[in-house]
Protein backbone atom coordinates (compact mmCIF):
# COMPACT_ATOMS: atom_id res chain seq x y z
CA UNK A 1 0.00 0.00 0.00
CA UNK A 2 2.75 2.78 0.62
CA UNK A 3 4.39 1.77 -2.67
CA UNK A 4 1.01 3.04 -4.36
CA UNK A 5 1.22 6.14 -2.27
CA UNK A 6 4.06 6.79 -3.04
CA UNK A 7 3.43 5.82 -6.66
CA UNK A 8 1.02 8.41 -6.85
CA UNK A 9 2.86 11.36 -4.87
CA UNK A 10 5.78 11.24 -7.49
CA UNK A 11 4.28 9.93 -10.85
CA UNK A 12 1.30 11.90 -10.71
CA UNK A 13 2.28 14.98 -8.36
CA UNK A 14 0.09 14.14 -5.33
CA UNK A 15 2.21 15.84 -2.89
CA UNK A 16 1.72 19.53 -4.83
CA UNK A 17 -0.86 21.19 -2.66
CA UNK A 18 1.27 25.12 -3.45
CA UNK A 19 -2.54 26.66 -3.76
CA UNK A 20 -3.63 29.15 -0.96
CA UNK A 21 -6.85 28.07 -0.35
CA UNK A 22 -7.55 24.52 1.11
CA UNK A 23 -10.25 23.93 -1.53
CA UNK A 24 -7.99 24.37 -4.59
CA UNK A 25 -5.25 22.08 -3.02
CA UNK A 26 -8.45 19.24 -2.11
CA UNK A 27 -9.18 19.50 -6.19
CA UNK A 28 -5.84 19.38 -7.09
CA UNK A 29 -5.43 15.50 -4.52
CA UNK A 30 -9.12 14.94 -6.18
CA UNK A 31 -7.57 15.05 -9.52
CA UNK A 32 -4.65 13.25 -8.79
CA UNK A 33 -6.91 10.79 -7.44
CA UNK A 34 -8.62 10.62 -10.29
CA UNK A 35 -5.71 10.41 -12.63
CA UNK A 36 -4.17 7.16 -10.53
CA UNK A 37 -7.59 5.51 -10.33
CA UNK A 38 -7.23 6.39 -14.85
CA UNK A 39 -3.98 4.98 -14.89
CA UNK A 40 -4.87 1.52 -13.44
CA UNK A 41 -7.38 0.88 -15.28
CA UNK A 42 -4.88 1.53 -18.27
CA UNK A 43 -2.62 -0.95 -16.93
CA UNK A 44 -4.82 -3.10 -15.92
CA UNK A 45 -7.02 -3.54 -19.12
CA UNK A 46 -4.58 -1.28 -21.77
CA UNK A 47 -1.63 -2.48 -21.15
CA UNK A 48 -1.83 -6.67 -20.74
CA UNK A 49 0.35 -8.27 -22.56
CA UNK A 50 2.65 -5.67 -22.90
CA UNK A 51 6.32 -5.25 -21.93
CA UNK A 52 4.72 -2.13 -19.77
CA UNK A 53 2.40 -4.26 -17.88
CA UNK A 54 4.31 -4.19 -14.80
CA UNK A 55 5.30 -0.43 -15.47
CA UNK A 56 5.20 2.06 -12.94
CA UNK A 57 2.58 5.37 -13.55
CA UNK A 58 6.06 7.62 -14.54
CA UNK A 59 7.03 4.92 -16.88
CA UNK A 60 4.07 4.81 -18.77
CA UNK A 61 2.76 8.55 -18.70
CA UNK A 62 6.98 8.83 -20.17
CA UNK A 63 7.06 6.52 -22.91
CA UNK A 64 3.54 5.74 -23.59
CA UNK A 65 1.74 9.28 -23.10
CA UNK A 66 4.06 11.90 -23.70
CA UNK A 67 4.78 11.51 -27.15
CA UNK A 68 5.03 13.96 -29.93
CA UNK A 69 2.04 13.79 -32.51
CA UNK A 70 0.19 16.30 -35.09
CA UNK A 71 -3.19 16.32 -34.65
CA UNK A 72 -5.37 17.35 -37.47
CA UNK A 73 -9.30 17.95 -36.97
CA UNK A 74 -11.36 17.65 -40.03
CA UNK A 75 -15.62 18.03 -40.06
CA UNK A 76 -15.95 13.99 -39.18
CA UNK A 77 -12.19 12.70 -37.92
CA UNK A 78 -9.45 13.72 -35.70
CA UNK A 79 -5.75 12.68 -37.36
CA UNK A 80 -3.02 12.07 -34.69
CA UNK A 81 0.12 11.74 -36.88
CA UNK A 82 2.71 10.18 -34.33
CA UNK A 83 6.48 9.95 -34.64
CA UNK A 84 8.31 7.61 -36.94
CA UNK A 85 10.64 6.89 -34.67
CA UNK A 86 8.93 6.33 -31.47
CA UNK A 87 10.44 3.22 -29.70
CA UNK A 88 7.32 2.03 -28.25
CA UNK A 89 5.22 2.07 -31.71
CA UNK A 90 4.09 -1.30 -31.01
CA UNK A 91 3.33 -1.26 -27.74
CA UNK A 92 0.76 2.00 -28.48
CA UNK A 93 -0.85 -0.10 -30.89
CA UNK A 94 -1.60 -2.88 -28.73
CA UNK A 95 -2.58 -0.43 -26.23
CA UNK A 96 -5.10 0.68 -28.54
CA UNK A 97 -6.37 -2.79 -29.91
CA UNK A 98 -6.37 -3.63 -25.89
CA UNK A 99 -8.80 -0.64 -25.42
CA UNK A 100 -10.70 -0.94 -28.07
CA UNK A 101 -11.74 -4.57 -27.72
CA UNK A 102 -12.23 -3.72 -23.96
CA UNK A 103 -15.99 -3.82 -22.89
CA UNK A 104 -17.27 -2.32 -19.72
CA UNK A 105 -19.09 -4.46 -17.18
CA UNK A 106 -22.77 -4.10 -16.69
CA UNK A 107 -23.22 -2.96 -13.02
CA UNK A 108 -27.13 -4.01 -12.86
CA UNK A 109 -28.97 -7.22 -14.82
CA UNK A 110 -30.92 -5.48 -17.89
CA UNK A 111 -34.65 -5.81 -16.92
CA UNK A 112 -36.55 -8.84 -17.60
Amino acid sequence: MENRIKEQQLGLFADRTSCQTMRANQLRLWLSSVAYVLMQALRQHGLKDTPLSQARCDTIRLKLLKIGAIVRVSVRRVWFSLASSCPYQAAFAQVFDNLCRWQLPQPWPAPA
